[in-house]
């Protein structure tokens, strides 16, 4: 079995306020739990400890970062947990510096990543459609992929030597939400990714 922390990043707004991301967060809790893995959970709009959330990531064998992509990143709560938690874990917790050394200041910037071992996944709701990206008929996007778009989270948990699990999304929730489909889809992500059948042995 291993250890699993789950961080809700959704930050409540008016016309989202995180019932999707937080079903989805139980979703996979539930799952986890039931197949034998310890779980950990942090909801960074709702307060945290700095030194705790440190302590969680080195606990952890897999981060699994929920939160809907808000004006192209992540939302302002979740951005300023990773500008507190993560600049005070590089006292050499989760990195030791920027990798550089005075040998070689300007080679191996961002690998000084001491959480090496530790994967991570980003499961993220969107507004926009599945079908806007991977298409350069599509103007916006413009045919880039979703993980291009966050390509930011990506490099954050390079810096500290994390390997990615594939991504999950939910599409189009705002206008064209399909909560059922949703769920089947991230059901089987979950058993790809963390399969029963392992973990029963």
């Amino acid at each position: 079995m291993s250890n699993i922390f789950i961080i809700n990043g959704h930050h409540p707004y008016p016309f989202a306020k995180g019932e999707l991301n937080a079903a989805i967060v139980d979703r996979i809790a539930a799952y986890l739990t039931k197949t034998g893995h310890d779980v950990r959970h942090s909801k960074p709009s709702e307060g945290y400890d700095v030194e705790q959330e440190i302590e969680n990531h080195i606990w952890a064998d897999t981060v699994i970062m929920q939160f809907p992509v808000n004006w192209m990143g992540v939302p302002w709560s979740l951005k300023k947990y990773m500008d507190e938690v993560y600049t005070a874990g590089m006292d050499g917790r989760m990195c030791a510096g920027d990798g550089r050394s005075v040998e070689a200041p300007k080679a191996n910037y961002g690998m000084g990543g001491t959480l090496s071992g530790t994967n991570y996944m980003i499961s993220t709701t969107l507004n926009a459609p599945q079908e806007a990206f991977l298409d350069t008929s599509e103007p916006f996007f413009d045919g880039i992929s979703l993980d291009d778009l966050l390509r930011p989270v990506h490099l954050n948990a390079k810096f500290f030597a994390m390997e990615p699990l594939p991504t999950f999304a939910a599409y189009d929730v705002m206008k064209n939400a399909d909560v059922e489909s949703d769920f089947e889809r991230l059901d089987q992500h979950l058993n790809l990714i963390f399969p029963a059948s392992v973990a029963a042995h």
